[in-house]
């Protein structure tokens, strides 16, 4: 295992778990109507996903699977980042508390994909 997931892997398990439960609670305040529904099912699709794949990266099998579910995990928050952006413009009240969302979801997105480097460039200084 590599040693960044082991010494911060629980703070990132429960960041990524506490990011899902927040969308999940953020969901189901919003009226469904035709334009809604889809994007909120999308939302809680992409904005939980997250967590789960994040679990997974931690126990990748070797350095190329982790970078394969990290990559994984990266691709979610930016999807979760699109359908907060979307369901702020259907839904105007949600707009502030989108925005909080947004700003988790990037931070998220910039560390995993700095995750993603690191394991990257220690794979290929192996080679």
């Amino acid at each position: 295992m590599y040693n960044w997931v082991a010494k911060h892997s629980f703070d990132l398990e429960e960041r990524t778990a506490k990011f899902a439960e927040n969308i999940i609670l953020f969901c189901k305040t919003i009226p469904e109507n035709s334009i809604t529904k889809p994007i909120i099912t999308q939302l809680v699709k992409s904005g939980t996903s997250q967590a789960a794949n994040y679990c997974e990266a931690c126990e990748a099998e070797s350095s190329r699977d982790f970078i394969h579910k990290i990559g994984i995990v990266l691709k979610e928050t930016k999807e979760t980042k699109f359908w907060l952006r979307a369901i702020s413009i259907s839904h105007e009240p949600c707009k502030e508390k989108s925005r909080n969302l947004w700003k988790e979801a990037n931070e998220l997105n910039l560390i995993f994909a700095k995750s993603r480097r690191t394991a990257q460039s220690r794979v290929s200084q192996i080679k």
